[in-house]
């Protein structure tokens, strides 16, 4: 069953010129199973920059948040080169916690940075937006979220609205200075 979450973040992250790795299982252990399952493992080549996202919707408490997401970036950090083997071993692992929740309070959780999932919609429809007009430039069909995305965008909000989601990102969001 396809998490539109991760699907949503995996096909803004390739969009954006990274090599995605999705659901992975890390960890074989001697009697069956696995140690771990990560969700988004994402490289960009050019930036030799290396992404473990785990995304949850939850409502749980930062506390049980906590436990959940150390032993997760724990698994990524010890995998890491499983996965990536042509990454070299001393590369920096950058760990996102996409949540609903804020993060006023909680910038970490388990080791890894928070990320409100409606700072990182903001951001993807920025992202989007800056790539106009689906008419003159399509986004390619293999990713049908971020095309919707784009339809959405283009053709429902006036452009007074995409301005201000512009001028939003440029000035509050927390990730204004990624990418």
């Amino acid at each position: 069953m396809t998490n539109q979450l991760e699907q949503l973040i995996s096909e803004w992250l390739e969009l954006k010129g990274y090599f995605i790795r999705r659901n992975v299982r890390v960890g074989l252990l001697p009697g069956g199973g696995y140690e771990g399952e990560l969700d988004i493992v994402a490289y960009h080549p050019q930036k030799k920059r290396v992404l473990h996202i785990e995304a949850s919707l939850d409502a749980s408490s930062w506390e049980k948040r906590e436990e959940h997401f150390r032993r997760k970036f724990e698994v990524g950090r010890q995998y890491a080169a499983d996965i990536l083997p042509w990454v070299q071993a001393d590369t920096e692992i950058e760990q996102w916690a996409v949540l609903w929740g804020s993060n006023r309070n909680h910038l970490w959780v388990g080791g890894g940075q928070v990320i409100p999932v409606w700072d990182l919609y903001r951001k993807i429809a920025c992202d989007v937006l800056e790539i106009g007009d689906p008419a003159r430039r399509a986004i390619p069909e293999q990713f049908s979220l971020l095309r919707t995305m784009q339809l959405t965008l283009q053709y429902t909000l006036r452009k007074a609205d995409r301005q201000k989601i512009k001028k939003w990102q440029a000035g509050k969001g927390a990730l204004a200075e990624e990418e």
